[in-house]
């Protein structure tokens, strides 16, 4: 539903247009994507324990499962894949049920606030990141 959903919070970009940006940028940067998408908490939970050993990091927007989602919390920690946490909105300018993130504490950092540009500015620091652990 990105970028029909609540266009005035979210922007009108299309995840399509997104993850188009992002193999732009990965490209640039000489790294390799993988995308997925479901509104399931189950298929996200399978996708992430089915990166271990194949992936390097993990960019996720959790959406609302970011207030919610225990699994997904633990099925990150589990895999303990660097990841980062992205948001199109400011999470923190939002209702207080926003403000907790079950992510955050497990992620090696949480981008929001920026729209589109999160997702941007979050693989850049993923992939700076696993290149300085990686020295």
């Amino acid at each position: 539903m990105l970028g029909k959903r609540e266009p005035e919070i979210y922007g009108s970009q299309t995840l399509q247009g997104i993850n188009e940006t992002l193999t732009g940028i990965g490209d640039t940067l000489e790294v390799s994507l993988t995308f997925f998408q479901s509104n399931h908490e189950g298929a996200l939970v399978d996708t992430i324990q089915a990166a271990l050993n194949h992936h390097q990091g993990i960019l996720i927007n959790p959406g609302a499962y970011t207030h919610t989602s225990v699994a997904i919390r633990d099925a990150l920690a589990a895999v303990a894949i660097p990841t980062v946490e992205v948001h199109l909105s400011n999470i923190h300018q939002r209702e207080a049920f926003r403000h907790h993130s079950y992510i955050a504490p497990i992620a090696i950092g949480q981008i929001s606030g920026f729209g589109a540009d999160s997702y941007r500015l979050g693989l850049e620091g993923l992939v700076q990141h696993l290149r300085q652990i990686a020295q």
